[in-house]
């Protein structure tokens, strides 16, 4: 089961990542007081996007796999 939600966790990261990176870069190049620090805070929001994407891609794993799990028993 384990291996399986690692496998899961592990394809949404990356969606989960750019969606958490591309809110972050709106609300920093909108906000005027953001934008004039932007190339020394988008780094910074690379960064933090990458490590908050781990533990939602993690906690959505086995919603996934168990809405998966009820339509393959719904089949059968």
């Amino acid at each position: 089961m384990l291996k399986t939600r690692f496998g899961i966790a592990a394809l949404i990261y990356a969606m989960i990542n750019a969606v958490l990176f591309g809110a972050g870069l709106i609300i920093l190049l909108l906000v005027p007081a953001l934008a004039t620090y932007a190339m020394e805070l988008i780094p910074l929001l690379v960064l933090t996007s990458f490590v908050v994407a781990m533990p939602i891609a993690w906690q959505l794993a086995p919603a996934l796999l168990a809405r998966y799990e009820r339509r393959r028993m719904a089949a059968s």
